[in-house]
C-alpha cells in the first residue's frame, strides 16, 4: 500500500511539474512575444527580458528531480516578485498566490526533507 502511494506521489509530482513549467514557459512567452505592453504598464519594460529569462530558467530547472530544489526556489522568488507586484498594482493576488502553494505542494511531494528546519 505504501508503495502504491508513493508511486501515486510520485506521478503527481511529475504531472503537476510539467503543467507548471509548461504555464511559466507560456508567461515567459508572453513577455517576450505575446503582450509586451502588459511589462511597460507595469513599469517593467526595460527589465521584460530580464524577467522571461528568470522564468524560463526557473521552469526548466523545477520538473526535474536533480534540480528541483533550484527550481523550487527560484520559482518561490519568482512568484514572491510577482505577488508584490499584483499588490502594487492594486489587482488580485489570488492567482500568483494558487500557483506558489502548488510550486511548494511539488517541491515538498519530491524533497519531503526540503522544508524541515534542522535546528540542533
Amino acid at each position: 500500500m505504501n508503495n502504491q502511494i508513493s508511486k501515486l506521489n510520485s506521478i503527481s509530482a511529475w504531472v503537476i511539474a510539467g503543467l507548471l513549467s509548461a504555464l511559466f514557459l507560456f508567461s515567459a512567452a508572453g513577455k517576450l512575444f505575446l503582450d509586451p505592453e502588459q511589462m511597460e504598464q507595469m513599469k517593467l519594460g526595460h527589465w521584460r527580458v530580464t524577467i522571461a529569462v528568470g522564468e524560463i530558467l526557473s521552469a526548466l530547472l523545477f520538473p526535474f528531480p536533480k534540480t528541483n530544489k533550484l527550481g523550487t526556489l527560484l520559482l518561490s522568488a519568482y512568484m514572491g516578485g510577482a505577488i508584490i507586484i499584483h499588490m502594487t498594482g492594486a489587482t488580485s493576488i489570488v492567482v500568483p498566490s494558487l500557483v506558489l502553494v502548488l510550486v511548494w505542494f511539488v517541491g515538498f511531494l519530491r524533497n519531503p526533507g526540503f522544508f524541515k528546519l534542522n535546528c540542533q
